[in-house]
């Protein structure tokens, strides 16, 4: 689990500047959907986009949206929101399981496929925030830093 992660409600973007809540089926429509974020912010605030800090949003956004709809039953909701200089990306799914990081070798000393995704959400993101949801399900909301 992240160091820096909690179990309280998501960030709330009031104030925010973002897609809203959005369905979508793949990764590349949660990149593109943080990139054009991305882009109307700089666009707005006549501002440079720092072109490391939009791959590390990026990159969450994949990550979050991969992991939801390899382990977490589907995405059904996804949010991205700039506010002041942070993204946030919420990605809400149909399982209460909390994400864990998986060990990278097994019992027997060898490397072992997949289990990367998490650790690259808490070590880019600033915040990780989990939340239950009402109806059951979970809301991740990465909170990565812009500037």
């Amino acid at each position: 689990m992240c160091d820096r992660h909690t179990t309280d409600p998501a960030h709330d973007p009031s104030g925010a500047q973002g897609s809203g809540p959005t369905r979508l089926r793949r990764p590349a429509e949660a990149r593109r959907a943080v990139e054009r974020a991305v882009a109307e912010r700089c666009r707005v605030t006549h501002t440079q986009c720092d072109p490391q800090a939009l791959g590390d949003a990026v990159l969450v956004a994949s990550e979050l949206t991969t992991n939801a709809i390899l382990h977490g039953g589907g995405v059904t909701d996804f949010r991205v929101d700039v506010t002041g200089p942070c993204l946030c990306v919420s990605v809400s799914d149909r399982s209460d399981e909390i994400p864990v990081t998986r060990p990278s070798v097994d019992p027997r000393g060898r490397f072992q496929a997949g289990g990367r995704g998490w650790p690259i959400v808490c070590r880019l993101a600033r915040d990780v925030r989990v939340s239950g949801l009402p109806a059951g399900g979970k809301c991740i909301t990465a909170v990565i830093a812009l500037t």
